[in-house]
């Protein structure tokens, strides 16, 4: 592979070759298949841990235990596959957020991303004798500059490295609806201003804080435009769900290649945010009012009220991730229509790095 025009990403010790970061797909779509996959090309590989328990037989049980264990083999399987770069992303939405974080820190993952809330409490003492980086995903200046102002405050040490998310990503948004169109919240504006926020704790800390642009990005050219405007690294998960190694079943990636532009609709998940989904069978009873009858043995999410949610979406996106989309749905970017294939991942970081190329040539 030709790295020579596009940048490494560095993020303390730990030296990326290309600096693409696959987005952690949750409830089994990136798992150690997948996230090992890219970190064999020189990328950073993500295990989605919210609902990674599913496919044990006591989940519906014994959840914590399950998602903790089925955590720690896709950990140990990844890390057995390559040795390169795996990170784990964990909600920090999760009633179990506390034990996937120590079980991501204990099996030794190199980052673990944290989104879908504000990472302020952590395990400090657990994570100070730990190498593993701590990267917030935020979507605002706001929000990183509070989760900074707060570790500084607190912990007298500050995370790694972060994420900014646009709205365009696919999943849960961190934006209100009417904000998801409106120009003033757009990536391009957002990424500057995260930057800004980044550079006084730079200089309070003395050690450089390398953002991630997220939400949108799909080509060479993209990459290349991000790192322009400041960006480090980007963060990319609909590209990855159209390769071969994707844990996710091959029906859930055929709807990607199937899916036109007007697919792609925002959603209210019943976690309380809006999502970006692929519109199906299951997504048009929802909005006519059908509900999904369910049971809840355990509430996964702290802030879902079950008792007025129409469906259950551990439940739907389990089910989508094993193909059966008649009773679930896929989440997706702003881009998914313009997948028209199924590829390597090796294939993908070539192409994307072609791309990159002929953009930095003009």
């Amino acid at each position: 592979m030709n790295l020579r025009k596009m940048p490494r990403l560095k993020i303390g010790e730990l030296e990326i070759k290309v600096p693409i970061v696959q987005g952690g797909m949750s409830v089994g779509i990136s798992l150690s298949r997948l996230a090992s996959a890219v970190a064999k090309v020189g990328c950073i590989g993500v295990i989605g841990a919210a609902g990674i328990g599913m496919l044990e037989p006591d989940f519906s049980t014994n959840f914590k235990e399950a998602n903790k264990r089925a955590l720690i083999k896709e950990i140990r399987k990844a890390k057995e596959m390559t040795n390169g770069i795996i990170g784990v992303n964990i909600m920090v939405a999760l009633s179990d957020f506390d034990e996937l974080l120590l079980a991501a820190i204990e099996e030794g993952a190199d980052l673990v991303f944290l989104g879908a809330g504000l990472p302020l409490k952590v395990p400090m003492d657990i994570l100070k004798k730990s190498s593993t980086k701590v990267v917030p995903i935020v979507s605002s200046a706001r929000a990183a500059n509070i989760i900074f102002r707060y570790w500084a405050k607190n912990y007298n040490q500050i995370p790694d490295t972060v994420v900014v998310e646009g709205p365009l990503a696919g999943g849960h948004l961190g934006f209100k609806k009417e904000q998801i169109n409106d120009p003033n919240y757009t990536l391009e504006k957002i990424l500057p201003e995260v930057i800004s926020v980044m550079k006084t704790f730079e200089q309070q800390f003395n050690k450089s804080i390398p953002v991630i642009a997220a939400g949108g990005i799909y080509t060479g050219a993209d990459i290349h435009k991000f790192i322009q405007l400041g960006a480090q690294g980007v963060q990319m998960a609909t590209r990855f769900v159209a390769t071969y190694e994707c844990d996710a079943d091959a029906k859930f990636k055929e709807a990607y290649v199937k899916c036109k532009k007007e697919d792609l609709i925002i959603i209210d998940s019943p976690v309380g945010l809006p999502g970006r989904a692929i519109r199906d069978i299951f997504l048009d009873e929802v909005s006519a009012g059908i509900k999904k009858p369910f049971k809840c043995p355990w509430k996964c999410l702290k802030g879902c009220d079950y008792r007025k949610s129409p469906y259950c979406i551990a439940l739907a996106l389990t089910d989508a991730k094993r193909g059966n989309l008649d009773n679930g749905f896929a989440f997706a970017g702003a881009n998914a229509y313009r997948v028209d294939k199924i590829v390597s991942v090796k294939e993908l970081i070539e192409t994307l790095l072609t791309e990159f190329e002929k953009a930095a040539s003009i």
